[in-house]
């Protein structure tokens, strides 16, 4: 298992910068709901202890320990924000665009502003902000962990609401990913509202689907 450390925190505090957030999304790769994103600064020279030493990349976490430690890093953090981009906004966008809009989201309701950006993968041009875009920082960067788990634990809350508002697909379970169980639900019954349209297999399945009810 990867141990995120903050090596690259502490390299830009003693630069000057305090308050550096980690950027980090969840639900880029589903085939239902929203894409979430999250961003978490964590207190400058920050101690590496505590709920900070405990930290990794969210899918590498049971979800009773995503839970805790998300609570631990709302109440220990300087500042979290999240930021959600629905799945019509996707569908309209691409997910490449609405994940930048989800990231945005949340840098610009963080409280304080950041003034410095440690991003997983995606870079963040339209924000006027430094900022660096490190692949798999989510296992190298203990803020860019930190956003990982809250940006996971709020999707995952958000898809088990909508598995109550849409039975029948359970969203609740595997989370809109594209599961065997999910994509079986889909043939059977078709999209729905909080489908991912402009995904593959839905794209397919939809146009099947739609044929299927004009043919019966």
């Amino acid at each position: 298992m990867h141990i995120p450390s903050f090596d690259y925190e502490q390299k830009l505090w003693q630069q000057g910068f305090a308050r550096v957030a980690g950027i980090d999304e969840a639900g880029r790769g589903a085939l239902a709901g929203p894409v979430v994103a999250a961003a978490v600064i964590a207190p400058s020279h920050a101690e590496y202890t505590d709920v900070w030493a405990s930290v990794r990349d969210s899918k590498l976490l049971k979800p009773s320990a995503r839970e805790r430690l998300a609570r631990e890093i709302k109440e220990q953090a300087v500042g979290w924000a999240i930021g959600e981009i629905s799945a019509a906004v996707i569908d309209r966008e691409n997910i490449a665009v609405a994940t930048r809009m989800a990231m945005q989201q949340a840098v610009q309701a963080l409280q304080p502003p950041p003034d410095h950006l440690l991003i997983d993968w995606v870079k963040l041009p339209q924000l006027n902000i430094y900022q660096l875009s490190l692949t798999k920082a989510d296992q190298k960067i203990v803020s860019v962990a930190a956003a990982s788990i809250l940006a996971k634990v709020h999707r995952d809350q958000l898809m088990t609401a909508l598995d109550a508002r849409h039975p029948g697909y359970g969203f609740a379970q595997h989370k809109g990913y594209g599961t065997a169980a999910h994509r079986a639900a889909i043939a059977q019954h078709g999209p729905c509202a909080v489908h991912r349209h402009t995904f593959a297999p839905i794209s397919s399945t939809q146009s099947l689907f739609a044929q299927s009810l004009d043919n019966s």
